[in-house]
């Protein structure tokens, strides 16, 4: 096993089959000890998160393969905080593709002179740049085309993916009387296909229930139970 990469919340190596180990940590990103998904920049740490990150991760990406939803993700160790997952490359430096439910961060902060907090977005698709120097700039289709890093084709195909993939969580989260506000997708190439990679847990969306924000650890105790 090779040490290959240091990410904020995960550590990744890889393995001598050819597929890769991440080793989940208990960091979150935020800023000033405030946790936010949409930061670019570890705000704080929370313990067990690490475990509980994998946790629902692991019980997403197996909902997801029920439904035929293609993913990186081979088993976890949750004794170990790790999951094995396949090779993938990313789109150009890599994106994030964000859904949104409702406006809250960083698309108020963007666009609070028109939209309101709380305000219903239907399942809005947006991209941005995985670029820590530049703010994680929102990207356009066009723009992804001319710059190749997706083709149109690959952007529709994207889109249409995120959609299906957000109202599974959208709907499993439903089952607990929590609704999702948004979250954050990544996706890479594998043998040419593309795939589901990286997490789906509390630290990359925001879950609200009864009006309140729900912590990431509190929604793992809501959704896994006494399996944590």
């Amino acid at each position: 096993m090779k040490h290959v990469y240091e990410g904020k919340t995960k550590t990744v190596f890889a393995l001598d089959n050819g597929n890769y180990l991440l080793k989940f940590k208990d960091d979150v990103t935020g800023t000033n000890g405030v946790f936010d998904p949409g930061a670019n920049t570890v705000g704080l740490s929370i313990e067990g998160m690490g475990k509980g990150a994998l946790l629902l991760t692991t019980h997403f990406f197996e909902l997801f393969h029920k439904n035929g939803i293609k993913t990186h993700y081979v088993k976890s160790d949750t004794e170990n905080n790790t999951m094995e997952v396949l090779p993938a490359a990313a789109f150009g430096n890599g994106v994030e593709i964000i859904c949104r439910y409702r406006a809250t961060g960083s698309f108020i902060r963007r666009y609070g002179l028109y939209a309101k907090e709380g305000q219903e977005l239907d399942g809005l698709v947006e991209i941005t740049l995985k670029d820590d120097e530049r703010g994680d700039p929102p990207i356009t289709k066009d723009i992804l085309a001319i710059l190749n890093i997706l083709n149109n084709d690959e952007y529709e195909y994207l889109k249409e993916q995120t959609k299906k993939i957000c109202g599974i969580v959208k709907d499993e989260l439903a089952r607990f009387n929590c609704e999702l506000y948004d979250i954050k997708l990544e996706f890479g190439r594998n043998n040419g296909q593309i795939i589901l990679i990286d997490e789906v847990s509390g630290g990359n969306m925001r879950v609200y229930k009864d009006g309140k924000n729900i912590s990431p650890l509190d929604l793992v105790k809501i959704v896994l139970g006494d399996k944590i």
